[in-house]
């Protein structure tokens, strides 16, 4: 074998351990797939330019070093400060001078920052060879409101950010963004431990960019981190953005924030449009799952236990009213399952004539590793001889011994 293919062989040896390090049926999806997919990932600006690495990528992998190069050298002629592109321009002008045995093997690089890169290239590698369905139909996103034109799902374990338009209250795919997460993981728990939090949060209005730090790019959004079920679960701290880079860095490796959500500039701009104040749903996730018939029928029960608690609420029909609530609730005025009950019995006695109304209803699978819960928004009209009032509110339901239970409750 002559010398010059060894030296492409070992590197696209050290390529493959990548590949082999995402699951099975990703490898086997590419490997089944691949003239459709690789002309797939190179539609739309930010979509090319992590396309044509990641082709790269592939490429070296066949032994095509030349072309590989070509790919590589138009990634850093569109964005000059790309690090991984960089990393892996250099790894391929060494394996055409040298024999190299691992990928990023750059002279006087430090080992952390080669192990980041790495990881980004894997991250990334992993985007493109993941079965479509679990894209494209997110499980957590169980109904929008009108008034939501988008929700964001972001999966953190794959360091990506999904996109989805609201279709008549459904989700459908529109794009997805490489994203950097906390440090230290995720379930964030109190100040300062560097970790991003799970759960379902909303974008406020853009932060002033004449105020913002170049080290938060060119835009930032605060989430509104901590939500009510953070405070409840006594989760504190604060300053969970999502933001852009440094104008010198294009992305910032998976794990890298202090908790906050990191994209590259180009990402962010592009994301503007559809960050609506305080209105954009994004729910964070450990790791995005295909959607399954369970749960397909729990979303329809709790919409039937949604309506049921607005019945019985309407008819003053008090026991089955408060059955709709867990023994652990609690009010967002602080009252437990005890004292809700006792002024609920207090006002309902009067037996007052009331008409109750429930509009704009979006509903979201929430995060939570122990049981299964979702947190549920509505504009709430009631009115009666006595009172008209119109509330945005929000509830946490929880699913207990097969039935939903309202776990919090309060003004959204």
């Amino acid at each position: 074998m002559p010398r010059t293919h060894t030296r492409k062989t070992r590197l696209g040896v050290a390529i493959v351990g990548l590949l082999m390090a995402l699951p099975w049926n990703a490898t086997a999806l590419y490997m089944a797939d691949r003239p459709s997919r690789m002309e797939a990932l190179l539609h739309g600006a930010p979509r090319q330019i992590e396309g044509l690495l990641v082709k790269g990528l592939l490429e070296i992998t066949q032994g095509r070093v030349d072309a590989a190069l070509e790919n590589i050298d138009q990634v850093i002629r569109l964005v000059p400060n790309f690090k991984l592109a960089y990393l892996v321009r250099g790894d391929l002008l060494q394996a055409k001078a040298r024999q190299i045995s691992s990928f990023g093997s750059v002279p006087g690089a430090s080992h952390d920052e080669i192990a980041d890169l790495r990881e980004e290239a894997r991250v990334r590698l992993e985007r493109y060879l993941t079965r479509e369905s679990e894209l494209t139909q997110p499980d957590y996103l169980w109904q929008l409101e009108p008034g939501q034109r988008h929700a964001i799902v972001v999966d953190t374990a794959r360091s990506r950010l999904y996109l989805y338009r609201n279709d008549q209250g459904k989700p459908r795919y529109v794009a997805d963004y490489y994203v950097t997460v906390g440090k230290n993981g995720t379930v964030k728990q109190i100040e300062g431990d560097k970790k991003t939090p799970l759960g379902v949060y909303f974008a406020g209005r853009q932060l002033a960019k004449k105020k913002l730090p170049d080290f938060y790019g060119s835009a930032a959004y605060p989430l509104n981190y901590p939500n009510e079920w953070d405070r409840r679960l006594g989760k504190n701290g604060h300053g969970i953005w999502l933001h852009g880079t440094p104008s010198d860095t294009y992305s910032r490796p998976p794990r890298a924030s202090d908790g906050c959500l990191v994209l590259t500039n180009p990402d962010i701009t592009a994301l503007a449009p559809v960050l609506q104040e305080g209105n954009t749903p994004i729910v964070i996730v450990d790791r995005v799952t295909p959607p399954s018939p369970e749960l397909h029928t729990q979303r329809a029960n709790l919409v039937r236990a949604l309506e049921a608690w607005r019945m019985h609420w309407e008819r003053q029909d008090t026991d089955r009213y408060l059955a709709s609530y867990s023994r652990d609730f609690l009010s967002g005025d602080g009252k437990d399952f005890t004292q809700w009950a006792e002024e609920k019995r207090r006002i309902q006695k009067i037996k007052v004539h009331s008409k109750i109304t429930l509009s704009n209803v979006s509903i979201f699978r929430y995060p939570d590793a122990q049981r299964l819960m979702a947190v549920v928004s509505f504009d709430q009209d009631f009115k009666s001889d006595r009172l008209n009032n119109r509330m945005r509110k929000r509830q946490y339901w929880v699913l207990e011994d097969g039935h939903w239970k309202i776990l919090y409750e309060g003004a959204a």
